[in-house]
């Protein structure tokens, strides 16, 4: 109980300084915008934004002292931006380490002052939840869009392939799909064609969303418009006969998910038994169902059935999870 105050302070301090990157990232567009309007025409206003944008896309935050601990600490945080991109939100990276430091000091909190765990077991499960719930959720955010965009994908070049049959060469085909489609295709094709406005080659600006997507279905088309420029050919049959590939791939998913739904009705049945059978006794017999959680050695043995817990769920996961 003596360490509350401490606890209580560090995660006020957390929002705090989630509040004061926030705000001073508004404070600073706000400045640039005034800035702009003052030297410049609204028309030179645009195209600095978009240059000064460009520019610092890199940067993880607007507080310089945390963004260059952020460029020492992080192993890798160009994976980071890129996973946190596929959601299709605005998440930086500061943002998503201050969030996940604030979800550590809650369960924190929560295990050591409200249930009385010992220091050594709360900082274990604070560490372990606090880390995993922001991860799976930015995982599930990310494949709930990728999801929807394989969805739409083969209607969208089935737009590029009017629009070359139509006489459109392929950029502007690519600015149909961006003007047309919706999110998250729209928005993907509008930055290829941003790009393109840019000066980059048309498959650089493809390759630099497939990066940030990592999504196979686009890869191939990549793939297919890179050998039709270099062998030549039809261009509009091309694009027609990866459009009926993908839906066949879409189509052999569906037929996979249906026939592997018992086995994940199983996975999760089995999975979620152990936790019904001790909220069962907790009412029945919750003395009995304590001595989990007030003594040490029940602590150790709650740690032994989380990993194990978590191990047979991931091989269950793997089992049935078909790669096509």
């Amino acid at each position: 109980m003596e360490l509350s105050l401490p606890i209580i302070a560090m995660g006020l301090g957390a929002i705090g300084i989630i509040l004061f990157m926030l705000f001073d990232q508004g404070t600073q567009n706000k400045t640039l915008g005034r800035r702009l309007k003052r030297v410049k025409g609204e028309e030179a206003e645009e195209a600095e934004i978009e240059k000064i944008s460009l520019k610092r896309e890199t940067k993880d935050s607007g507080i310089p002292l945390i963004d260059r601990l952020i460029k020492s600490a992080l192993p890798n945080p160009e994976k980071l931006r890129n996973r946190l991109a596929r959601t299709g939100t605005k998440i930086s990276v500061s943002e998503y380490l201050l969030m996940t430091t604030l979800c550590v000091a809650v369960f924190f909190m929560l295990f050591n002052i409200i249930l009385g765990l010992k220091m050594l077991a709360a900082v274990f499960l604070a560490l372990t939840i606090g880390l995993w719930i922001p991860h799976v959720t930015i995982g599930i955010m990310a494949k709930k869009r990728a999801k929807k965009f394989i969805k739409f994908f083969p209607e969208s070049i089935d737009a590029m392939v009017r629009s070359i049959r139509s006489g459109l060469p392929i950029a502007e085909a690519v600015n149909v799909v961006a003007n047309e489609m919706p999110d998250p295709i729209g928005t993907e094709f509008q930055s290829i064609r941003d790009g393109v406005r840019m000066g980059r080659s048309l498959e650089e600006a493809m390759w630099e969303v497939a990066k940030r997507l990592d999504i196979p279905e686009y890869r191939y088309l990549i793939i297919a418009l890179t050998i039709q420029r270099e062998t030549g050919g039809n261009l509009a049959e091309t694009l027609n006969n990866v459009a009926d590939v993908l839906r066949k791939r879409r189509q052999l998913k569906l037929k996979i998910k249906a026939m592997s739904s018992e086995a994940k009705a199983s996975a999760m049945i089995l999975g979620a038994l152990p936790f019904i059978v001790i909220a069962v006794l907790s009412l029945v017999a919750g003395s009995y169902v304590s001595l989990l959680i007030t003594d040490p050695r029940g602590n150790i043995l709650c740690g032994i059935a989380v990993c194990m817990m978590g191990a047979g769920i991931y091989i269950m996961s793997q089992m049935i999870n078909f790669e096509i």
